[in-house]
């Protein structure tokens, strides 16, 4: 099935059971911190263009990508701006990382774990709606436009098809700072994801 044909019913059921992996996220960013975390209603987008337009395009920011492996593939794509990342820093260490400088090993350790911690949380909850095993690679981290890095992650397949790409804005304690989470599924694997959720 081309991904454009997915009618409503199956976007509406791949949009619910994603909301549930991100709530998940959201709690376990909440406990991590020690601040509120709030998580909008995800939105499902299906990317037959080359190009994308989001707010974080022409800004830098910092991304943690994740691989998903077992039965559905993929990837998380966690895209902060820059000086939310620094805020989530100085939540968890303490201080506040210094603005101009690159991020210490220590920092980079740091937004690694948050990024495990938030796909982890995520992909147990899917995989738990979906009655699947899904695990997540070693995070990578990396900085730069955020436009840049979400393109490459939206890389479409060999075969040209569309890429689905579930968008999820959270926020902490009251908008300190936030980012998204982008949960992309692999296009070879759009089909066992749909037989998973019509079970």
């Amino acid at each position: 099935m081309a991904h454009h044909d997915l009618h409503d019913g199956e976007l509406k059921a791949l949009t619910h059971v994603c909301n549930t992996g991100m709530q998940h996220a959201a709690i376990a960013l909440s406990q991590l911190t020690g601040k509120g975390v709030s998580i909008q209603v995800p939105r499902l987008q299906v990317l037959e263009g080359a190009s994308l337009s989001h707010q974080l395009g022409s800004q830098e920011a910092t991304a943690l990508q994740l691989q998903i492996l077992g039965n559905v593939r993929g990837s998380i794509l966690i895209l902060l701006l820059r000086e939310n990342a620094q805020r989530i820093l100085e939540l968890l260490l303490g201080e506040l990382p210094d603005a101009g400088a690159p991020f210490t090993e220590m920092e980079r350790a740091t937004l690694m774990e948050v990024g495990n911690i938030l796909a982890s949380a995520c992909l147990n909850a899917l995989g738990s709606s979906l009655k699947m095993t899904l695990l997540p690679s070693v995070p990578a981290l990396s900085i730069g436009l955020g436009g840049d890095i979400l393109a490459r992650a939206l890389e479409r397949g060999d075969n040209g098809e569309a890429v689905v790409m579930i968008d999820a804005m959270f926020s902490v304690s009251d908008s300190l700072c936030g980012g998204s989470i982008f949960l992309i599924p692999a296009p070879a694997s759009m089909g066992v994801l749909l037989g998973a959720l019509e079970q």
